[in-house]
């Protein structure tokens, strides 16, 4: 084990990276080291004036950005996806040393980038390109669908996942043509920061792409009142009440949202499949992704034997505070997040719940370390048994029919993800279409959805509204413009022809398009 901070993260680099945030108010924020709890930068605060002043610089650029040929623009990420893979390293140590996870984790959330900007590289010439449709009369009128960038986005980013969610969700952005500005958590600004620096680098224009920092209340209102479209990855109360500014303000947004995940294990599972499985799904990223696993629904036949497997599997995790790839588990976020999953533990045993494994802080490890816990017997009076919990905690229950685990799956008002796992492979898809879901993966945790850029990716009920990826996933980010195109003037009535024998001529006419299939 090595507590020994990374090579990389001098206070040369760290300073340089700050300096990016606009801040006249001249208020800091402690960003720390999640395995220390020491100082790394003070990160500056920005006021409202700075925001604004923020959009007004991204919007100036914007107008020259977006009238750059796409060939031009796409050339710009091709450089930035040839720079985030060659500086990979140094990626990875501003992650971890900002979040705390294990280095696996943190490596495994660069991935997201490439390959978001290769999705798109390879289909935005074809989603901006104008789209031609027949126009109300054959052969003379025709109509454009023309595919304008709606201004300067704004991105709220969450903690959990901030290179991914801060870079990936401003890639199609940009590419539209839009200038953006986001705000990402103050605990976690350090690798958008980078990110952004990599992007001028590779040819962004300078002032395109801003970052703002603050707490989300002094922020937040004058960031969704300034943008033409609002990106948001997080709760749901916050979710709700973004989605209520942006209603307010008549712009559009884009919300994923919280989630209440999860997992059916079928009769004919593969349970050596399957604890492997579980193990990421409840403890990836120290259970703080929005996909992962917080319940556990296994048959009654196998219920037994997997239990026994997966507390096994889960004592032999090693959770450290270490800059090496040893780790399989790393640190919460905060001595607060910390603070409150061990809340919903403690709730969920002192009504009746019983803790097979975990259910402990670590501090001999580091401040915000908690071990990664296995409950049963959780119930839906208890934090844990409907709130989102957020962090290492899963619950298993028992189910004995097909419909009762279905129904027990839907039992939530979330809907971000769920996890089906069954040897016969059409039958698990069968289950996996009957959940209230907007993303389900067969035999695979989360991934394989997530990691499919070609398909959008987003919540339903009060997991979220829209989605990223896909090709909704660009074209989000821009408006609609109709051209109509007349060649010859026909569209009113012909001079000398009385208007009622007009209206007859149109009926008949579309008549017969109709009939001709025209229309």
């Amino acid at each position: 084990m090595s507590l020994a901070r990374p090579a990389s993260i001098t206070d040369a680099f760290l300073n340089e990276l700050v300096a990016r945030v606009p801040s006249t108010s001249g208020g800091s924020w402690k960003l720390t080291e999640v395995y220390s709890g020491e100082v790394l930068v003070e990160l500056p605060q920005s006021t409202p004036a700075d925001i604004a002043a923020a959009f007004e610089a991204s919007r100036r650029a914007q107008v020259e950005w977006s009238q750059w040929p796409l060939k031009k623009r796409l050339r710009v990420f091709r450089r930035f996806h040839s720079l985030v893979l060659s500086r990979n390293e140094a990626i990875v140590d501003l992650i971890q040393v900002e979040s705390g996870k294990a280095r696996r984790m943190a490596f495994e959330e660069t991935l997201d980038i490439p390959m978001v900007a290769g999705y798109y590289l390879k289909r935005a010439a074809k989603l901006l390109a104008p789209k031609k449709h027949a126009g109300p009369v054959p052969v003379v009128s025709s109509s454009l669908e023309v595919r304008q960038p709606k201004g300067v986005v704004g991105i709220i980013a969450p903690w959990n996942f901030p290179f991914a969610t801060g870079i990936s969700d401003a890639i199609p952005a940009l590419i539209a043509g839009n200038g953006v500005v986001v705000k990402p958590d103050n605990k976690t600004a350090l690798s958008p920061l980078y990110g952004v620096q990599l992007l001028e680098e590779a040819g962004l224009p300078r002032g395109l792409f801003q970052v703002v920092c603050g707490e989300g209340p002094d922020v937040g209102p004058t960031l969704i009142d300034n943008a033409n479209y609002v990106m948001f990855t997080g709760s749901t109360a916050t979710g709700r009440t973004i989605g209520e500014r942006a209603g307010r303000n008549l712009i559009g947004c884009c919300l994923e949202l919280g989630g209440k995940n999860p997992m059916i294990v079928l009769p004919d599972a593969n349970l050596d499949d399957v604890v492997k499985g579980a193990l990421f799904g409840a403890f990836g990223n120290t259970g703080q992704i929005c996909m992962h696993i917080e319940r556990m629904y296994v048959h009654d036949s196998i219920y037994d034997d997997f239990r026994a497997r997966f507390v096994a599997a889960t004592e032999k995790l090693r959770v450290r505070a270490s800059y090496d790839f040893e780790a399989e588990v790393g640190s919460l976020v905060s001595v607060d997040h910390k603070n409150r999953v061990a809340s919903h533990v403690e709730d969920a045993v002192a009504k009746g719940a019983v803790v097979l494994t975990g259910g402990r802080e670590l501090p001999e490890v580091g401040p915000a370390f908690y071990a990664p816990t296995i409950l049963e017997g959780v119930t839906k009076d208890m934090l844990a048994g409907v709130g989102e919990t957020f962090g290492p905690v899963v619950a298993l229950h028992r189910y004995t029919s097909e419909n009762e685990a279905v129904a027990l799956a839907n039992d939530t008002d979330y809907g971000l993800n769920a996890s089906v796992w069954g040897g016969d492979l059409d039958h698990a898809i069968s289950v996996g279409r009957r959940i209230h879901s907007g993303n389900v993966n067969i035999n695979d945790i989360l991934a394989t959805a997530y990691a499919s850029k070609g398909t959008p990716s987003g919540g339903v009920k009060q997991s979220g509204v829209g989605a990223r990826h896909g090709d909704q996933g660009l074209l989000k980010y821009t408006d609609v413009q109709n051209v109509g195109i007349l060649r010859k003037q026909v569209m009113g009535a012909p001079e000398g022809i009385p208007f009622e024998k007009n209206v007859e001529q149109q009926i008949k006419g579309l008549a017969i398009m109709r009939r001709l299939g025209i229309r």
